[in-house]
């Protein structure tokens, strides 16, 4: 939270997204898109799966998937959920077989940061109950099992955080002191509020994730804390278990705007991302997203404490214009 010699920056995009925009700039790869954009590189340190073989149509949890076209490009979403089938934990432990840390091969990870040491290294961290209701229950049993199956939730969770919880151990011990940021993740809000009670939050997924920040931080690492959404009131509980940094400041979802949370919870955080992607990159004038830049620099920035980026992917209807300007106007006003 000290001002630094300029805003850094930080990128995502959909892959369709990404090729619309080298394209546009000319490059041929990512990099030189990164130093034309002045964005700020990163490289996420990854085991390799040695494990049991996996179907072509699954993934290491068992889900399956379809493309689905939406006329700019594809999102691989899930279709079949291989808990969805169960009512019990008893069920569950009788006939499904949990991914094991032992399936991933940690020592590819020192080459992969070999000449990019001084950059920005992450490890993926965790976000379990996503992997819950999006890969192995299925949405609406997921949200239903916090209150008709609340053992089953918390059974899995514990499988799931203790498999992020030792992938993350792995990452750290492989490049010992290196690894600069951690995810730390739960989706939480919705447009105009949380998805899912405070009370529910702090039953289900603090704990868990109070170990695993306690985890990053041991490693003298940060913790990124990533919701999408209106997640204000849930802000206090993050801080309380240590996160470092908010991801990605939804500030057009109800409660968010700018002014009080910086006021509220610029001393104690990190604000990251807040470029809207509802409205001003995808549909706004290219003035609109350099007005955004500065005003996101003269409130979350003022005094340090903020990293812009895009609040989510950047998506393929997005012109490559406003994207470029996000970035110069960043780099030609984000300097102390």
């Amino acid at each position: 939270r000290e001002k630094p010699d300029r805003v850094p920056t930080d990128y995502r995009a959909t892959p369709e997204a990404t090729h619309k925009l080298m394209e546009y700039l000319g490059v041929t790869d990512i990099g030189q898109m990164y130093e034309r954009l002045h964005i700020d590189p990163g490289v996420v340190a990854a085991p390799r799966y040695v494990g049991p073989p996996i179907p072509e149509d699954e993934d290491v949890f068992g889900a399956r998937y379809q493309n689905t076209d939406y006329g700019l490009g594809t999102y691989r979403d899930p279709i079949y959920h291989p808990l969805a089938q169960y009512e019990t934990v008893e069920e569950i432990e009788r006939n499904y077989t949990w991914p094991e840390p032992d399936w991933w091969d940690y020592s590819v990870i020192p080459e992969q940061i070999k000449d990019k040491e001084d950059g920005v290294i992450s490890s993926a961290g965790s976000e379990p109950f996503d992997t819950y209701k999006w890969l192995l229950r299925g949405v609406e049993r997921a949200y239903l099992d916090l209150i008709q199956k609340p053992e089953m939730v918390h059974h899995c969770l514990e499988k799931l955080y203790e498999l992020c919880c030792q992938d993350t151990l792995r990452t750290y011990e492989a490049i010992p002191g290196q690894v600069v940021w951690t995810w730390v993740a739960e989706d939480v809000g919705s447009q105009q509020g949380l998805l899912i009670s405070l009370a529910h939050i702090e039953e289900f997924f603090i704990p868990h994730m109070k170990r695993m920040i306690d985890l990053v931080h041991s490693a003298g690492a940060f913790v990124v804390h990533h919701s999408d959404g209106a997640v204000r009131e849930n802000i206090p509980n993050m801080i309380g278990a240590g996160i470092d940094v908010l991801d990605p400041v939804q500030w057009r979802g109800a409660g968010m705007e700018r002014e009080g949370l910086k006021r509220d919870f610029g001393d104690k955080i990190i604000f990251h991302g807040a470029m809207d992607n509802q409205y001003t990159l995808p549909f706004g004038t290219v003035e609109e997203v350099r007005q955004e830049v500065l005003d996101n620099l003269r409130i979350l920035g003022a005094g340090g404490g903020y990293i812009l980026g895009p609040c989510h992917n950047i998506q393929a209807v997005s012109k490559p214009e406003s994207i470029v300007a996000m970035y110069e106007t960043c780099y030609e006003h984000g300097w102390s």
